[in-house]
């Protein structure tokens, strides 16, 4: 897969994925990175990307002629890409929005900075994404989140094709607690279930843990999660334990 980024920082997308799995993903081509500098589609000896807003206002906007450019440039270059916009105003980006954008061949993500975009350059993109309610000082850190949940969820990135299977949110719930070597730590015993090698018994207590795990800590995610009979009923003794009414 093919991710080509739009930034003004370029240099910031080296070191990150130099390093650990998404480093060793670039090595053996299962994907390719390239950060392309915004300013060289910009015009004039001092490559301007930017101006004051018409109407008044504080801050600077990004023009639409340098991105547009690069934008038409990078699509020339990979017809099958997304573009992608990382703007506070955005549908928030999730696990579900990572599996589906792992399936294009190709993503186009395009980093703000300053006061914002011209309006004009969004009808050039597909789609815009937010990490979340909150603003950050330009789109690069939000485009390496992204580019890190999408890449490892494509073939041979991570080691175990069967880890970004298990992991929270895949299946709309939180992930069941691991544990490894030793079997007791600081009176903290690893549950006998675990070490029972009895595989459907395992099974059966990871999802319970997951559900029970979920109603603690993020209850809204189990109104959209797949719930068998089995699980249903397993939510709702948790909930008669704690006196919390079923709805």
């Amino acid at each position: 897969m093919i991710f080509d980024v739009l930034t003004l920082f370029p240099e910031m997308f080296v070191s990150p994925f130099a390093e650990s799995v998404l480093g060793k993903a670039i090595d053996k081509g299962l994907i390719t990175l390239h950060a392309h500098n915004l300013r060289d589609w910009a015009e004039g000896r001092h490559k301007v990307v930017d101006d004051t807003p018409y109407g008044g206002g504080d801050g600077m906007v990004m023009k639409p002629e340098p991105v547009c450019r690069a934008l038409d440039a990078l699509r020339q270059r990979a017809p099958g890409s997304r573009v992608l916009l990382m703007s506070p105003q955005g549908r928030p980006f999730c696990q579900a929005e990572a599996q589906k954008l792992a399936r294009d061949p190709g993503l186009i993500l395009v980093c703000g900075r300053y006061e914002g975009f011209d309006e004009r350059i969004r009808s050039r993109v597909d789609a815009e994404y937010s990490l979340g309610d909150f603003v950050l000082t330009g789109g690069e850190l939000a485009a390496m989140v992204m580019i890190d949940a999408i890449a490892r969820l494509l073939p041979g990135v991570l080691g175990n094709s069967g880890s970004a299977e298990s992991d929270s949110f895949s299946d709309g719930l939180l992930e069941y607690p691991h544990y490894t070597r030793p079997v007791e730590f600081e009176g903290e015993r690893v549950p006998d279930v675990l070490l029972s090698g009895n595989h459907s018994e395992i099974a059966r207590w990871r999802r319970q843990q997951q559900l029970r795990r979920t109603l603690e800590r993020r209850p809204e995610l189990l109104g959209k999660a797949f719930l068998s009979k089995a699980d249903q009923a397993f939510l709702a003794c948790l909930r008669d334990e704690s006196g919390e009414r079923t709805p």
